[in-house]
């Protein structure tokens, strides 16, 4: 091929117009919504923790902490994962990463329907687990956002984000009902093959770039050509990690976003149904109830992503904080009763819009302070989420055998969330024209 041919393939060219003269919806649409549905069926992993606590304890009696500890691990490799996953995408494409990392989560769910040790279940559920949904964490979304979008990135984000909470709320009553009716093997296949039903749709439809297909990003002036392979991705992670570590905004965002993960990964999505059920509630109701905030958060996420593109973001995380404080501080209260009564409805709607409608402006300010590397960097912030999601996850079961519930567990996560409103309002703004607090 020639020079002059070379240059005309990666020339984009404009839009065609549809019948009746319109343009054709832009490409990077098509994307998010391969993007959406790929974190849904990623998402069934996630659903299946909370559920498997009480029927792993009865079967091969293994203390609540125990089991928690496995959780715990996934959490956390979950999120230290993330920012060199983000790397790796840079060096060998979003495709490749994604699709080996839905295959990881289906190996690791998959085996253990043969465990028989809880070894194994930190094996199988902790590290292959752990390891395959960090390379499909909130860095996926963050990575696709800043290569696709120029505009509307706060309602894209919003949108990836809320996918998650999209396939809790498929996947929450129906593995519910099979680990009621059948045991929780037949859940743990199910999530597999979730897992393994995506990859075709990954591998046929994803594409790394805009440049791939000839064309700009979405509300881009100005064509973007596809960088070359970035070799060192695990030395690039660290170094941005070194860099940003140097800057004030990298720790409060951490130390937020640890309680955010604290108060919702961690906490409700770990420990709300075996707590409903320590009061009478049975395991689908309680299942449903977490399904539940699952429709709400989509809602929430979607809408925060809005506020996110207008209003101020240290302060929309403020806000979003201290409400999801105050909500905890009432759930030991609902929870005494086995039946559905409207001050919990009104509790998963309340805490439902908020699951992680900090996510918007959390990886706004992460843009606004890092540029070009803020998807590792928030990929590091989210570690700290998963960090702190791992310590609740952990010590929330310690406290249940030790106490005897969780009731202590819901108001230290209350308090909490009014620390990080504080932090989330010390964050400093930084002005669109006086540059990028550069990590190197």
């Amino acid at each position: 091929m020639t020079q002059t041919s070379e240059a005309a393939a990666v020339v984009p060219q404009p839009p065609k117009p549809g019948r009746g003269g319109r343009r054709r919806v832009h490409r990077a649409w098509f994307v998010a919504a391969v993007t959406f549905v790929t974190i849904i069926g990623a998402a069934a992993f996630r659903s299946v923790p909370g559920l498997l606590i009480d029927p792993l304890h009865d079967e091969f009696d293994w203390s609540r902490g125990t089991i928690s500890a496995a959780v715990s691990v996934n959490l956390a490799l979950y999120g230290l994962t993330a920012p060199f996953a983000a790397a790796l995408m840079d060096r060998f494409g979003i495709r490749r990463v994604v699709a080996v990392a839905l295959t990881v989560i289906a190996l690791g769910s998959g085996l253990t329907v043969w465990m028989t040790a809880a070894w194994q279940l930190m094996l199988c559920w902790g590290l292959l687990v752990g390891l395959g949904s960090g390379s499909m964490a909130l860095a996926f979304a963050a990575t696709v956002t800043n290569r696709w979008f120029t505009e509307r990135r706060g309602l894209v984000t919003g949108i990836l984000t809320a996918a998650s909470a999209s396939g809790q709320l498929i996947f929450l009553p129906l593995l519910s009902w099979i680990v009621e009716r059948h045991d929780w093997r037949p859940a743990a296949v199910t999530v597999a093959l979730a897992a393994l039903a995506v990859v075709p749709f990954v591998w046929l439809l994803l594409r790394d770039h805009p440049a791939d297909v000839g064309l700009k990003p979405y509300g881009a002036t100005e064509f973007v050509p596809k960088p070359a392979p970035v070799p060192g991705a695990a030395r690039r992670a660290v170094t941005v990690l070194l860099s940003a570590a140097r800057t004030g905004p990298f720790w409060l965002l951490a130390g937020t976003f640890a309680i955010c993960g604290a108060s919702t990964n961690g906490l409700l999505q770990t420990h709300f149904v075996p707590a409903a059920h320590d009061h009478g509630m049975p395991l689908t109701t309680a299942a449903s109830l977490l399904a539940v905030i699952g429709v709400f958060d989509v809602v929430g996420t979607i809408a925060s992503g809005w506020f996110t593109d207008r209003f101020e973001a240290r302060r929309l995380l403020a806000v979003y904080y201290a409400l999801r404080g105050v909500s905890l501080l009432f759930l030991p209260l609902l929870l005494v009763t086995p039946s559905v009564q409207p001050p919990m409805i009104f509790f998963i709607v309340f805490y439902g819009l908020d699951w992680v409608a900090t996510v918007p402006p959390t990886l706004a300010l992460c843009r606004e302070h890092y540029g070009e590397d803020s998807a590792i960097v928030f990929g590091w912030v989210l570690a700290s989420h998963q960090v702190g999601a791992a310590l609740v996850a952990f010590l929330g079961g310690v406290a249940r055998d030790t106490f005897g519930s969780y009731d202590v567990v819901w108001y230290a996560s209350g308090a909490l969330c009014a620390v990080a409103a504080l932090m989330a309002l010390v964050i400093r703004r930084r002005g669109a024209g006086s540059g990028v607090e550069a990590v190197a």
